[in-house]
């Protein structure tokens, strides 16, 4: 993997892991519905109103004490279970805050439910109902344990989604931190050859040299402009393959002749690609192929199924040219940190073909 601190001239380094935002739960539609219904329907289904019907005063004054019965368990419960949230966890200490969860809502709930039940049979006038005491005192326990239940899997929920969410910002962190340091290394390793290039010019003829001097100025904004994005339309890198072709056609003469070029701009509008991919593909065969006057090299470009290949003959040099040794594996690497699939290579005997994936505009 190439090194980050290669990636710019004043690196900085990546910002640490942000802790996990607590989660927000917003739940006061359910809990509204929740206590007017266990206030409203557990004490008429346990009898606790005896003789009393909706006709008399008291039995409305009941009602609304029931009601704000079932708001104080539902809101100190809901305030112990947040508050026990803040120290403990399922996943460090998972049978203590069980315990604690159970202990705190028993010990909160029945003794609450038992005050509030007595003082409603004594301001009632009523004489106190042991067997619906202990009914209801039952039932708001397991009904508080209940919703327990479901804040806890709710909470755990959208704790799920939100350590989801944070590993795929901290894995995009990274490959964009990866992908910044890959693009740093092909602006070096291109001009590396162009100088290269240049200076074997220059030393043979010296007009030739200045036009690809000037050529080579028009092909290094491209670079320089490409490093600023990630994917580039495919019709602009067509437009600089061109040029580089054109350079190439400066120093080797028509050697290397490209086949496909037009009838694939006529196709690019609706595609990106990573900067300087075919370009690197072409110095590739270049590099290691041989091509002279009396056998030229032909080249082809095809486009098809989302993705665009450039396909020669097979022939290897006896001596290599000088590498930086950046070329099909740092390609290959950014396709994949950009689009998900890496190149191609089908290679035989005779034939080399590399396709490069697009995306679509």
């Amino acid at each position: 993997m190439p090194n980050p601190d290669f990636d710019a001239p004043n690196p900085s380094p990546r910002p640490a892991a942000a802790a996990p935002a607590p989660v927000r739960l917003d739940d006061r539609a359910v809990m509204t519905a929740g206590i007017l219904g266990f206030g409203l329907s557990i004490p008429w289904l346990t009898g606790l109103y005896g003789p009393l019907h909706p006709g008399q005063g008291l039995f409305w004054a009941g009602q609304a004490g029931f009601v704000a019965l079932a708001a104080a368990i539902w809101l100190g419960n809901r305030w112990l279970l947040l508050r026990q949230r803040e120290h403990l966890d399922w996943f460090n200490q998972p049978w203590r805050k069980l315990a604690l969860l159970v202990a705190a809502n028993v010990l909160y709930t029945a003794p609450l439910t038992v005050a509030g039940l007595l003082a409603w049979f004594h301001g009632a006038g009523l004489p106190v109902d042991t067997a619906a005491l202990r009914l209801v005192v039952a039932t708001n326990v397991i009904c508080v344990l209940f919703v327990t239940h479901a804040y806890e899997t709710v909470f755990l929920i959208r704790e799920r989604e939100s350590d989801l969410m944070r590993v795929e910002r901290l894995q995009r962190a990274r490959a964009q931190a990866e992908l910044a340091a890959l693009k740093a290394q092909v602006d070096p390793h291109f001009l590396f050859n162009s100088l290269n290039t240049l200076g074997h010019l220059i030393a043979q003829d010296a007009r030739r040299g200045r036009e690809f001097c000037d050529t080579l100025a028009e092909v290094y904004r491209y670079v320089l402009d490409s490093r600023q994005r990630d994917l580039v339309p495919l019709a602009d890198e067509l437009a600089f393959l061109r040029r580089y072709h054109r350079l190439l056609e400066l120093r080797f003469g028509p050697t290397l002749p490209l086949a496909g070029l037009q009838a694939v701009q006529a196709q690019a509008r609706d595609w990106l690609v990573a900067p300087l991919a075919l370009q690197t593909l072409l110095e590739n065969a270049v590099k290691h192929n041989q091509a002279a006057a009396d056998a030229p090299l032909p080249l082809r470009l095809s486009l098809a199924a989302g993705s665009v290949a450039l396909a020669h003959e097979r022939r290897p040099r006896r001596s290599a040219l000088p590498s930086a040794g950046v070329g099909l594996a740092n390609l290959d690497e950014r396709c994949r940190l950009l689009t998900g699939q890496g190149l191609t290579v089908r290679s035989d005997e005779r034939v080399f073909d590399v396709t490069v994936p697009l995306v679509a505009a």
